[in-house]
């Protein structure tokens, strides 16, 4: 049959009007969770992620931040983003720890000299490779970025010798390696969630705690710690990771485009905890916290005092892994000479 020119041209128009009318793309929804309050970096951080994956995405993705754990604790989320009731995360993988042994790598103490050195780290071969081991679990690795040195706060004495944190009931992340580094030094080590921390130490449950100064400080430490030890003895990184069931929901545009936000929000946390350290130490000293800073002679009493945990785990992280790590930090020190 032979259509006419001027029926061929309006079923070409109303063809064209339906695909004007018709949504270019379904838009997707999700959730970024994690422990931080409003206060910290990484709350700043993610906020700016979700504008940025908005962008990248042509506001294919709108995805919601959710800081102060009202999503849950680290362990919780992480388990809803395996399970894929929860879409992205941020925070720790030391809840992994026991089922990908590399994760532990991170708690070995008194790897790293400074930043630098870490970040070089996070960028490279190892910590890609924890994200291929993690995979199994249902999480895609999205960016490794910063939380932090760890340092020691505790509520009884100032601490600027090894004998001094003798005794001191401290908590430490539920980690193996937490745990026995901080036994050999003499405290008396306590797992426990962060969220169970701050009630801890106001009724003197626990003397002190570790962690990176603005961690503490966004969750209010000054309020019920007086001296503050800077002792820069583990780095903590933090891993944003998203659902595998998410991810797979994604265009291969709109992936790019998270990736995209992930790698560049996590860029940004990193300059706001670099660019912050100084100032909240000033913050820490007005409030009437008492800080010091161990000397170079006395770290390197207590970096030989654990020793011993170092020789420990590198088997159960895995030997040959732990030398690729160290070789890394050699890399990045040399470079820095």
């Amino acid at each position: 049959m032979i259509q006419h020119p001027i029926a061929r041209r309006t079923l070409l128009a109303i063809a064209a009007a339906c695909a004007l009318a018709a949504p270019a793309m379904a838009e997707v929804k999700a959730r970024i969770g994690h422990a931080m309050p409003e206060s910290h970096p990484q709350a700043a951080a993610m906020n700016k992620f979700t504008e940025l994956a908005s962008t990248y995405t042509k506001g294919n993705v709108k995805i919601q931040a959710y800081h102060s754990a009202v999503l849950g604790s680290d362990e919780k989320q992480l388990q809803a983003v395996q399970s894929g009731t929860q879409d992205l995360y941020i925070g720790t993988l030391a809840p992994l720890s026991t089922r990908v042994k590399e994760v532990q790598v991170w708690d070995l103490p008194f790897m790293f000299r400074d930043q630098r050195e870490v970040y070089a780290v996070l960028d490279g071969p190892s910590s890609k490779q924890i994200f291929e081991k993690i995979a199994p679990a249902g999480l895609v690795g999205l960016t490794w970025t910063g939380m932090g040195f760890r340092n020691l706060s505790n509520s009884k004495r100032s601490v600027a010798k090894l004998e001094d944190v003798s005794g001191l009931k401290i908590r430490v992340m539920t980690n193996p390696v937490a745990l026995e580094t901080w036994k050999t030094i003499g405290a008396n080590a306590t797992p426990m969630a962060f969220a169970e921390v701050f009630p801890a130490l106001e009724i003197k449950a626990l003397d002190g705690q570790e962690n990176p100064l603005q961690h503490m400080y966004a969750n209010k430490m000054q309020e019920v710690q007086k001296f503050i030890t800077v002792t820069n003895h583990v780095y903590t990184p933090v891993a944003m990771v998203a659902s595998k069931k998410f991810w797979d929901s994604l265009s291969a545009e709109d992936k790019a485009g998270v990736q995209k936000a992930a790698t560049e929000a996590g860029l940004y946390q990193r300059k706001l905890l670099d660019d912050g350290d100084a100032e909240v130490m000033g913050k820490f000293k007005a409030a009437g916290v008492t800080v010091n800073t161990m000397s170079a002679a006395e770290l390197a009493r207590v970096q030989d005092k654990v020793k011993p945990v170092v020789a420990k785990f590198s088997p159960v992280i895995g030997d040959d892994f732990v030398k690729g790590f160290l070789a890394e930090i050699d890399k990045a020190r040399a470079a820095g000479k």
